[in-house]
């Protein structure tokens, strides 16, 4: 890799970041505690179980319709936890502030990070602050880590995935990275279109309270649907097959998509959850989630199965077939 440079498509989340930690953390940084690549790592200290998850945010414009760069910090590392089987406790909140950001923007940003952490039942405990010099920073970055309880028994035990096996959503897709797409591309939108930003704890609570024990779970962020259902197939060696159909898409997503040629399944989510549930608990799952505001709009959007190991086929609502590949790199950088 002497040769190289590194690209925006590095931190996208999609091949070329999967390309970089194969090819130069994990050499470097072995460990069986970092080589699954969760969300989260999942740690045993004495009889406490706990997961542990850190996340930086850079996102362009700072405040977007429907959040803001401190709620999407606390919101993305409540996040990783939980949908890695934790509750979450504690966050560290670092920033980086370039040199005349006005003081009244770090204030409302730190106002956010504060409500964001009373719903979400977390804790700010440490931090640290650094300020680059004016034209090195672009305003503001927030680094962030996060610690959680993992849920007794969780996820150890649990029977391996097999055919036949559902994958779940817990609602429309892609409204975080359009609200993004729009407001940096200048295209104004007729419907009410907000971000998605927000905890998932009460729909990760829900699963288990109904007696459901997912197989696998993820938040949708960067590279979307597409990028998780690809660590899917990828990380149990199985087919899974998605059906567009059944993939909800709000109108103004849909319509932003339609407009500049974006593949939705490839738009970020901040505030839903990706769960693989076996076939005899789909329907409890998705009761329990449509109980809940949060997973109203919840689907059964795929299956697994044995014929194309490895690879995520999606079955168009036009009748044919068409592979679904890890994204090469995001969309548009800067997302979170």
């Amino acid at each position: 890799m002497t040769d190289e440079r590194v690209q925006l498509g590095h931190g996208s989340g999609g091949r070329l970041t999967h390309e970089l930690i194969e090819r130069l953390f994990l050499r470097h940084l072995d460990s069986p505690l970092l080589a699954p690549l969760g969300d989260a790592a999942l740690l045993d200290a004495g009889p406490t179980r706990l997961a542990l998850t850190t996340d930086s945010f850079v996102v362009s414009p700072l405040f977007f319709a429907g959040g803001d760069i401190g709620s999407l910090a606390v919101n993305g590392t409540v996040n990783d936890l939980a949908v890695s089987g934790a509750l979450p406790r504690w966050l560290s909140l670092g920033l980086i502030l370039e040199e005349g950001l006005p003081m009244e923007t770090l204030e409302r940003v730190v106002r956010s990070v504060a409500r964001a952490a009373e719903v979400a039942g977390v804790q700010v405990v440490t931090g640290d602050t650094k300020v680059v010099e004016r034209g090195k920073g672009d305003g503001l970055f927030i680094n962030t880590a996060g610690v959680g309880l993992l849920r007794p028994g969780y996820p150890e035990g649990a029977r391996a995935a097999g055919p036949g096996d559902a994958l779940l959503v817990s609602g429309p897709l892609g409204d975080h990275g359009a609200v993004i797409l729009a407001a940096r591309s200048g295209v104004e939108l007729s419907g009410p279109l907000v971000s998605d930003c927000a905890p998932v704890i009460d729909l990760v609570d829900g699963l288990f309270e109904a007696g459901v024990t997912p197989l696998f779970m993820r938040d949708p962020t960067r590279g979307g649907l597409a990028g998780v259902a690809c660590d899917l197939a990828e990380q149990l060696r199985r087919g899974l097959v998605l059906d567009e159909a059944q993939i909800p898409l709000g109108p103004d997503v849909a319509t932003l998509c339609d407009l500049l040629g974006t593949d939705p399944l490839q738009l970020a989510c901040e505030g839903r959850v990706v769960a693989l549930v076996g076939a005899d608990e789909a329907d409890r799952a998705l009761a329990a989630w449509r109980g809940r505001p949060a997973g109203a709009g919840a689907r059964r959007i795929g299956v697994l199965d044995d014929r194309r190991p490895g690879q995520v086929v999606l079955n168009t609502r036009f009748g044919g077939q068409r592979r679904v590949v890890r994204p090469a790199a995001e969309l548009l950088p800067r997302i979170c």
